[in-house]
């Protein structure tokens, strides 16, 4: 009946995908409103450095906001 937390990881992050498919077949940028410098960092390779600014932002878990920066 109870599902461990690496099985709701993975739940989430397949609607995550889902739902940033049907963002973008709507022509909606999923990344909307996705601070700047997190974007900046990941495209400057500081994967670990916009891993820990989107924590601090969101005060989500280490594995969702890996997971989200490795969406981006």
């Amino acid at each position: 009946m109870f599902r461990n937390s690496s099985s709701v990881a993975n739940g989430n992050s397949r609607l995550e995908r889902k739902v940033d498919l049907i963002l973008k077949h709507l022509g909606i940028d999923p990344n909307q409103g996705v601070d700047e410098k997190i974007m900046e960092l990941m495209k400057a390779g500081q994967k670990i450095e916009a891993i820990k600014l989107y924590r601090e932002q969101t005060g989500v878990g280490l594995k969702e906001a890996k997971d989200y920066v490795e969406s981006l």
